[in-house]
């Protein structure tokens, strides 16, 4: 692919990643526990990563994050997505070459608990009180089941992209 594509395509990745995040910072949680949110944006993400690279995911993700939290955040929520958006690329990382493309919702779940596991890392820091990890077993099943989501979502619009030859 031209370095100019590839240059548009993620500035363009990056501008539906942070619209996503916006607003899905606008609506109310899904469900009334504190930290659960679909997480919508790491759509982008994944498709970022099947499409272009590893790295080029993680710029995507890095800028994402940097200007998420400056749009629609405050010094924390750029603590805390970074710290989970870090953990959950590297197990991205780790895993998008394990499973196949059809088991994109499998890395996908891996990597909502990681970054539910990072918030949590993040917070402990925060308030230097390890209790808060009696929260993770909350957090961990709203990864999977959050991740799952995410996971499908991306996994057929990629395989929708495909068939537009994209």
């Amino acid at each position: 692919m031209p370095k100019t594509r590839k240059l548009t395509l993620m500035a363009l990745l990056t501008a539906i990643a942070l619209t996503v995040f916006v607003i899905e910072n606008q609506i109310p949680a899904p469900v009334p526990v504190p930290g659960v949110k679909l997480g919508l944006a790491n759509i982008v993400t994944l498709i970022t990563m099947k499409l272009l690279g590893k790295r080029e995911a993680g710029a995507v993700l890095l800028v994402r994050v940097l200007m998420g939290s400056m749009f629609a955040g405050s010094p924390s929520t750029l603590l805390f997505s970074a710290a989970g958006g870090l953990l959950a690329y590297l197990v991205m990382c780790l895993t998008a070459g394990v499973f196949e493309e059809n088991q994109l919702w499998i890395v996908s779940a891996l990597a909502g608990v990681a970054h539910n596991a990072g918030q949590l890392a993040a917070c402990v820091f925060v308030v230097k009180t390890p209790g808060v990890f009696a929260y993770a077993p909350v957090l961990a099943a709203s990864g999977v089941i959050t991740g799952v989501f995410t996971g499908l979502a991306a996994q057929y619009l990629l395989k929708a992209l495909k068939k537009t030859k994209f």
